[in-house]
């Protein structure tokens, strides 16, 4: 159950900026997508889900490749780890489009940023999973909010510029409120993308108990 929440921290790539020799980075563009091939991004992971941290890195790169998926263009992303991601950009709503880890073998687009909406501004998707232990399948709302707009944030000793700070949390009807909590929280900045997410979900509910807690940071960008 545990990896079924981890697309929540889905890792958003964003067009074209430098790094400046002050150590600031300097947007270029504001497009929140980069389908430049070749493009690279390294990740620091800290997992600490089963109460001992497990640090990992991995790198995510840009392919040549595009495909059309619900009538939009995405664009085609590895992992270093195995695996692809698909981003998408319309007007200026960004999604991702992946299957719920866990082998549950269901697809869905996720809309994980909204680049011109207002501070508490917010949106919501629901999706049904099925969870192992539960009869049928679950509504689960996935909640967004627009928590901060245009701060600054250091990253491992990089201040980025005009960053967007995203709540999210995930609730569903068939389960109580105390038995499924969440606090996630990414932080998006021009040019780079995600920078920083914090993914906390606790869920103790009949024969299910699980727990994630995930901590992502940026390490190093190198953009075509």
């Amino acid at each position: 159950m545990k990896k079924i929440f981890l697309f929540i921290m889905g890792t958003a790539l964003i067009y074209g900026c430098k790094k400046g020799e002050s150590g600031v980075s300097t947007p270029e563009v504001s497009a929140y997508i980069n389908a430049k091939a070749g493009s690279t991004w390294s990740y620091h992971e800290v997992n600490t889900s089963s109460g001992t941290p497990k640090n990992s890195d991995y790198s995510i790169l840009s392919t040549t490749r595009d495909t059309s998926i619900n009538s939009k263009s995405y664009h085609i992303y590895t992992y270093s780890f195995g695996g692809s991601q698909y981003l998408a950009l319309s007007g200026h709503d960004y999604y991702q489009f992946d299957s719920i880890p866990g082998g549950l073998g269901q697809i869905f687009e996720r809309l994980y940023l909204k680049d011109n909406i207002t501070v508490n501004s917010s949106w919501n998707q629901q999706i049904a999973v099925a969870v192992p232990g539960f009869p049928a399948s679950i509504p689960v709302d996935i909640n967004n909010k627009i928590v901060e707009k245009g701060i600054s944030k250091t990253i491992n000793g990089i201040t980025y510029n005009q960053v967007i700070h995203v709540s999210t949390t995930i609730s569903s009807t068939a389960i109580p409120a105390s038995s499924l909590t969440s606090d996630i929280h990414s932080y998006y900045a021009p040019g780079y993308g995600l920078i920083s997410n914090t993914t906390v979900v606790h869920l103790d509910y009949l024969v299910v108990k699980q727990d994630v807690n995930i901590a992502t940071t940026l390490n190093t960008a190198s953009l075509k």
